[in-house]
């Protein structure tokens, strides 16, 4: 459990969770309380202790992989707050979200505003969350790499998305993934240039970082 920012507006907490070492984060807006928890790995009581303080309001979700969501159901239950997530990602959920998130769509927390990113690639129906300068990259965007992709279609929609949703923000944007630590969008742009000038299989997929040989 880590604050990975914070400043007078907003305050992100990363919590690591679950066999896969996976993200969840609670947003909260700091004069407000209100807080929003970005997906659901696991360890449910452990997530909603941290949120005790603040006033729930959401459950965004970033994709719909289990290591993402096995805590959901319980969360559900626990929190009563509605859920967000794209409707491509709705379909193997238990139980439906009360809130369909579209590329666009802005969700208000407190003073807070996120911008939603639909950011297809590892998921049909993966999202980004976009709050000034921090952005919540699910498993779209990782250090080093692009997320994980199934098959060489998918590999050539998430380029697409992160070249068109991603790498257009600001070089000082703070990306918060699923998986592992932080990184700031100049680093990930400059090792993107060099993967982007250097011929690739046209079958590539799956695990790639962008300085691989």
């Amino acid at each position: 459990m880590t604050i990975v920012a914070e400043d007078d507006a907003i305050q992100i907490e990363r919590l690591e969770l679950g066999p896969f070492g996976t993200n969840a984060y609670i947003v909260t807006c700091r004069k407000m309380r209100d807080s929003a928890l970005i997906d659901a790995p696991a360890e449910a009581n452990i997530i909603i202790d941290k949120l005790k303080n603040t006033n729930p309001k959401y459950i965004l979700l970033t994709h719909n992989h289990m290591d993402h969501i096995s805590a959901l159901a319980q969360l559900r239950a626990g929190l009563k707050v509605p859920l967000a997530a794209h409707a491509l990602d709705a379909g193997n959920l238990t139980s439906p979200p009360e809130i369909l998130l579209s590329d666009g769509n802005v969700v208000s927390l407190g003073n807070l505003k996120f911008e939603v990113l639909h950011t297809p690639g590892h998921t049909q129906g993966s999202l980004c969350f976009r709050a000034g300068r921090y952005l919540i990259s699910g498993d779209t965007i990782f250090p080093g790499g692009p997320g994980k992709t199934s098959s060489p279609a998918a590999f050539k929609q998430i380029i697409e998305s992160i070249t068109r949703k991603i790498l257009v923000l600001p070089d000082d944007t703070q990306i918060y993934p699923g998986h592992g630590d932080s990184t700031v969008l100049k680093k990930e742009k400059d090792e993107f240039t060099i993967f982007s000038s250097r011929p690739h299989n046209p079958d590539l997929c799956g695990d790639v970082l962008w300085l691989s040989p």
